[in-house]
């Protein structure tokens, strides 16, 4: 099926390639917006394989990118008035920070697709270029070794393709900066809010009904009343670390996002214990202390990989040492708020 941002056809040596628009929809952007908020973002994909913008010829660049269509639709709106190929890899639907890290956008899969789509029947400069997120997962020499293909690392930006190329192929030093800006993080928030989302609500349903247990039994009113504040402690633990957490990042102390996301948590969990919404319980005071830093820590961690605060080792170092504790924290947390049910 023919996809929208597909305008027409362009014949080559090596096919006929799809010539794809530089203008966003209207569902371009729609499907944008769904996809920032998690809705189908598994499947906003784009078939792997080579496309063209504008009229290119033998003498075009060819750019690479990922299959997530978010990244592909930011690539080629940045090639708009510009003439060239965009070589597409299966990256799983996944971007192309994150591929190069899984390996998904790397050096077998390049040169495998350079290969079968022929690139040097359809240009005759032999030069692909690689965005510059994406260089951790391409090895130059060894495309070089296996296709004859030049290596040419791009800026971190789509934005600055033009302005790359106009400087004769080369990145200034703000092309090579990589920002974490307040927007950009606030960006990445709605998605974030719904990676959970059949928890939030499974989770909080279960302390609204174990609310109500006490020494003589079950009593709904206790269901509603406390359950109600056990609710809205959880939804606070859970905003903590994807929302405060994000927003307030630069002024947190500590390197690590666990350790952020403990932070936030334990002042929104002090601020709750002030209003005097934990409880007169030390119990249940310590038990929600350990279930929000717990819970806040671990969705804070999320950004780890969406971040430029750590590297992938650093990401899957903070795991395996905060994970266990995380896990703990919250396993703690609910024993001993359940235990101070009949106290």
């Amino acid at each position: 099926m023919k996809q929208h941002y597909i305008i027409g056809q362009i014949e080559t040596p090596a096919g006929i390639v799809g010539q794809v628009s530089t203008v966003w929809t209207n569902k371009d952007l729609f499907s944008t917006l769904k996809v920032r908020w998690s809705i189908g973002r598994m499947d906003y994909t784009v078939m792997p394989g080579l496309y063209a913008v504008g009229n290119p010829d033998k003498e075009s660049d060819v750019y690479v990118s990922c299959n997530f269509k978010l990244s592909f639709d930011h690539l080629r709106r940045a090639l708009h008035g510009m003439n060239g190929w965009i070589l597409v890899l299966d990256t799983k639907g996944i971007n192309v920070w994150c591929a190069a890290g899984k390996g998904t956008f790397g050096t077998k899969e390049l040169a495998y697709r350079i290969k079968e789509h022929q690139l040097e029947k359809v240009v005759t400069h032999k030069r692909v270029i690689v965005p510059q997120l994406g260089a951790t997962g391409v090895s130059a020499y060894k495309i070089k070794e296996e296709t004859g293909c030049k290596v040419v690392y791009g800026p971190v930006k789509a934005c600055d393709i033009p302005g790359f190329v106009a400087n004769g192929y080369k990145t200034l030093p703000e092309m090579r900066k990589i920002d974490f800006t307040l927007l950009e993080r606030t960006k990445l928030i709605p998605v974030e809010l719904f990676y959970a989302k059949y928890y939030l609500i499974i989770v909080p349903a279960i302390f609204l009904i174990l609310a109500g247990l006490h020494t003589k039994g079950f009593s709904v009113d206790l269901s509603w009343s406390n359950g109600g504040r056990a609710v809205i402690n959880l939804c606070i633990a859970y905003l903590s670390g994807c929302v405060i957490t994000p927003i307030l990042l630069p002024l947190i102390p500590f390197k690590r996002f666990s350790l952020k996301g403990v932070v936030t948590g334990w002042l929104m969990a002090a601020l709750l214990l002030y209003f005097n919404f934990l409880s007169t319980n030390i119990v249940e005071i310590i038990a929600w202390f350990l279930l929000i830093g717990g819970i806040s820590s671990f969705m804070a961690m999320n950004f780890t990989g969406a971040s430029t605060y750590t590297s992938l080792s650093g990401v899957q170092k903070e795991m395996k040492v905060f994970l266990p504790l995380q896990i703990g924290c919250v396993a703690l947390g609910s024993m001993g708020w359940i235990f101070s049910r009949f106290i």
